[in-house]
């Protein structure tokens, strides 16, 4: 946890004042059973009134000191522990948006939003109760006890006497309780895991009638964790009694003991009563120790988990590993130099499991137009993936304009490309910002055309406010045609060198489908073009066809070149077309 102590170095004067104002109304609060003492044994005792009076004057005075002082620390309190927690948790973002695809692979979306919210925030609740109470505590009970020894050293053998108890409950109920609270946080996460499921598949869910199953897969997950939490409740509801056990069986010794010291004059009454008072605060001191003993065990197993997101260190970076400098030149559709090479490239999601693509070479020149068709899990998407470097080759090459992409920045790389991906993903706003996304700058005149060329100008005309209509969230509003082609407009607005059109058709009807072809030849004689899809209609008219089958390449050329050579590409023209169309 001292790892995170860099994130409060902007509140420097909020973590030592607030501990000061802290430890201020802890002396004054260790006088005052002292004070009640005096006025015992000076005031009530020979009747004095007026020392009384003077007495309790001053007690409201400590106290209302005392009480500033803690709203003074509370208020330093809450602005440290809230700036702490939102510059964590803008570090975690932003380290998590540095990350490539693996990485986020490995945790998980539902861990990850976890870990930026609960985990983020017991971190945030620790903080606070370290600058209020972690000095004061501890204060508190030492203190105490050395002020009860002034009073009566022998009493005070009482206390120490139960120190090394209360220590091995502290210690038993810590060991216990921290792989429970991991494991509680990883219950969360599938819990977590499951209700985004349920909510962002709430229509297939339904569709499919599967609303018991999936309550019953919730309350399962539920259950689980319901489990772990009452296990942890049991083992930390032991230290509040067992604190209360210890501390009150001192407590009787003391009375006990201290009965006899009254009897022989040994002590005053004033004198028993204030260390009955100090074993008060030295109890209640103890109960809050125990509070934060079991906060900061969930606060270290949250520290834990952010710790091992801010370890992960981006397996893509922008560091150029080949050592050459960024490049940003553009690709000319006269050079001779391949827009886009494959070299000897094999590729696994399990560096250590199967490849997803295998001794893949390809040149893909300046202004083609290339079809990449295959079957389901053929390793297309792969292929264009590793193009915007969304993932790295495991082996072999991929060069963009001629050089590695890895010698690229990767905001330059991915500024040449535009990518519609298989999941036509849109975000709340109006469907003019949601174009924008290609280029920030856009006009409305380019908006307006890069809608005409994805063929969403039509539907787009059609609603009452236009281009500024609203889009909820994921584009729920809309068909699944409307939201391809809007995420192809989006793509088109930002002018890419590159287009890769990942299955990004399959919602549009075949008129819809060849205008959009059509529409692209068109106006994309600068770009270099990758159609992916397993429509052969697609693709059939593209200056080349990549054909795809379980991780290799199984054959490169125009239709006809491939009808007569390659037998995979064959096979899915029979599967799909005619034979009149495909003897055509």
């Amino acid at each position: 946890m001292l790892k995170f102590a860099v994130f409060l170095k902007p509140y420097k004067k909020e973590s030592i004042l607030g501990p000061l104002f802290k430890l201020i109304e802890a002396i004054l609060e260790l006088l005052l059973p002292t004070m009640v003492a005096l006025m015992i044994n000076h005031g009530v005792g020979k009747e004095d009134t007026h020392y009384v009076w003077q007495m309790g004057l001053l007690m409201l005075l400590m106290t209302l000191l005392g009480f500033g002082s803690s709203m003074v620390c509370q208020f330093y309190a809450a602005r440290a522990s809230q700036g702490f927690g939102t510059t964590l948790r803008n570090t975690m973002f932003q380290h998590i948006s540095s990350l490539s695809y693996a990485d986020l692979d490995k945790f998980g979306t539902p861990s990850l939003i976890n870990r930026i919210t609960n985990d983020v925030n017991q971190l945030q609740t620790a903080v606070a109760m370290l600058i209020r109470l972690v000095i004061r505590a501890p204060f508190i009970c030492i203190g105490a006890i050395m002020m009860s020894m002034i009073l009566d050293f022998r009493l005070a053998l009482v206390l120490l006497a139960a120190t090394p108890i209360l220590a091995v409950i502290l210690y038993l109920v810590i060991t216990k309780a921290s792989p429970l609270y991991r494991l509680y946080q990883k219950k969360l996460d599938k819990i977590a895991l499951v209700l985004s499921e349920n909510l962002t598949g709430v229509r297939v869910i339904r569709a499919f009638a599967k609303r018991g199953a999936e309550r019953v897969k919730f309350t399962t997950a539920s259950d689980d964790l319901t489990q772990i939490a009452i296990r942890v409740g049991r083992i930390s509801a032991l230290l509040s009694p067992a604190t209360l056990l210890v501390v009150n069986g001192a407590i009787i010794a003391i009375l006990w003991i201290g009965g006899i010291h009254i009897q022989y004059g040994a002590l005053t009454q004033g004198e028993i009563i204030a260390f009955i008072n100090y074993i008060t605060q030295i109890l209640l001191a103890l109960i809050v120790v125990t509070n934060l003993i079991i906060l900061f065990t969930k606060a270290a197993t949250s520290a834990a988990r952010i710790q091992e997101v801010l370890d992960t260190q981006a397996s893509i970076s922008d560091v150029a590993i080949s050592g050459g400098q960024p490049h940003t030149d553009h690709i000319s559709p006269q050079s001779t130099v391949p827009a886009i090479s494959f070299d000897h490239v094999s590729f696994g999601y399990n560096p250590t499991g199967q490849m997803a693509l295998s001794d893949v070479d390809a040149d893909i020149y300046p202004g083609e137009t290339v079809g990449i068709i295959g079957g389901t899990g053929s390793g297309k998407s792969t292929f264009v993936n590793l193009i915007p470097r969304f993932y790295d080759a495991v082996e072999g090459s991929i060069r963009v304009a001629g050089i590695d992409v890895r010698d690229y920045k990767l905001k330059q790389l991915r500024q040449k490309i535009g990518i519609v991906p298989q999941k036509a993903l849109l975000f709340t706003g109006t469907i003019a910002d949601n174009i924008r996304w290609g280029n920030e700058h856009a006009t409305d005149e380019e908006v307006a055309q890069a809608a005409a060329i994805a063929q969403a100008d039509e539907f787009i005309s059609s609603l009452p406010e236009k281009y500024d209509a609203p889009i909820t969230r994921g584009g729920l509003n809309l068909s699944g045609g409307q939201k391809q082609r809007l995420t192809i407009a989006r793509a088109i607005v930002g002018n890419p060198e590159i287009l890769i059109l990942d299955d990004s058709s399959s919602a549009l009807d075949f008129a819809t489908d060849a205008a959009l072809r059509k529409s692209l030849r068109d106006n994309s004689t600068h770009m270099t073009v990758l159609l992916v899809s397993q429509r052969v209609s697609s693709v059939q008219h593209a200056d080349k066809i990549i054909v795809f089958d379980e991780g290799r390449i199984a054959g490169i050329g125009t239709h006809d070149q491939l009808m007569s050579s390659s037998d995979v590409y064959k096979e899915i023209n029979h599967s799909q077309l005619s034979t009149q169309e495909v003897d055509q």
